[in-house]
Formats: structure tokens, C-alpha cells, sequence
């Protein structure tokens, strides 16, 4: 753990560039979401959401988050006050280091900026290590949500997920 004391003093905290959709698959452990990045991407283009990575000064991607600014559920994101965190994860081997929670004050605070007042996000509801880092970062479960969802994976089939979830909030 030596080699990580001042983890935070050299990672790079950024928006994702066209040229990062690749690296966010992690080696192929998340190529089946190849079109959902794909799809996060161009809604980020347009204004719809904003894509965060966390990158080591070697170019290797380690955190990543996705915000939707809007969205056809209200409840998650309405394009003015709420937005809503999704797609958040730093790899296995940078957990407990403080970089989750620089990545998240990174983009609360961009929120801000652009006028945002609340954010809601889901975590699964066996995920007991990442509801625990939200409630520290200051969310606060409001209720559930189950969690279904579907997606086409980079070979073109459908799967559909069910993973109850806790729906969290914040007031930024």
C-alpha cells in the first residue's frame, strides 16, 4: 500500500473524450457496455449528461462516473435542479484510497456550477461497501427501486437486469 500514499496528488480527475470510450472498458472486463458507453458519449455531446475518469499519469483509467442531466425519468434527472450518477466505479485495487470520493466531489461540485441543487443515484442493494461511501459523502436512502434495466451488449444481444436498488439523494 506504500506505492499509493499520495495516490491522490498524481491521478487526473477529467471528462471523457471520444478517444477514452476503449480504455473505460477495462481491458474487456466491460466491453459487453461498448454501446452504452457509446451512448453516454454522444448524450454527453449534446448536453444531456457528463462522463468523469480518473486516469494514472500512465494513461490508465481507474474511476470513472456518468451523470445524466436529464432524462425521460423525471424522478432521476430533470435537466434543471436533480441530475442523477450512474456508471460510478474505481478498480478493485484503488478502492479505499480516497479516490471514489474525489471523483464524486469533482463532479457534485460541477454540478453545482452548472446550477444543480440535488443528485439521486442507485446502488444495488447487496452493495453494502458503496452505500456505505455514499451516506459518508452526505447521500441518504429515500426509497427503493428495482432495479430492471436492459441493454445491448458490443455483440448485439439484449439482457435484461434486475438489481434491486436502494435510490439515494443528496442536496448539493
Amino acid at each position: 500500500m506504500e506505492k499509493f500514499t499520495d495516490i491522490l496528488s498524481i491521478i487526473k480527475i477529467r471528462n471523457v473524450t471520444a478517444k477514452d470510450l476503449p480504455a473505460l472498458e477495462w481491458e474487456g472486463e466491460y466491453k459487453h457496455f461498448r454501446r452504452l458507453y457509446a451512448e453516454a458519449y454522444r448524450r454527453s455531446q449534446i448536453g444531456e449528461s457528463v462522463l468523469w475518469l480518473v486516469e494514472l499519469p500512465d494513461s490508465i483509467v481507474i474511476g470513472q462516473v456518468f451523470i445524466h442531466l436529464s432524462s425521460e425519468r423525471r424522478e432521476l434527472a430533470d435537466g434543471k435542479h436533480r441530475a442523477y450518477i450512474y456508471g460510478f466505479r474505481v478498480r478493485t485495487e484503488y478502492r479505499n484510497l480516497g479516490i471514489g470520493s474525489e471523483l464524486m466531489r469533482t463532479a457534485e461540485e460541477d454540478l453545482v456550477k452548472r446550477g444543480f441543487r440535488s443528485v439521486t443515484l442507485n446502488v444495488s442493494r447487496d452493495n453494502d461497501g458503496a452505500r456505505r461511501l455514499y451516506e459518508r459523502l452526505g447521500y441518504r436512502i429515500v426509497g427503493g427501486d428495482p432495479g430492471r434495466w436492459s441493454y445491448i451488449d458490443d455483440m448485439g444481444l439484449r439482457h435484461d437486469v434486475v438489481e434491486p436498488a436502494w435510490r439515494m439523494e443528496k442536496t448539493l
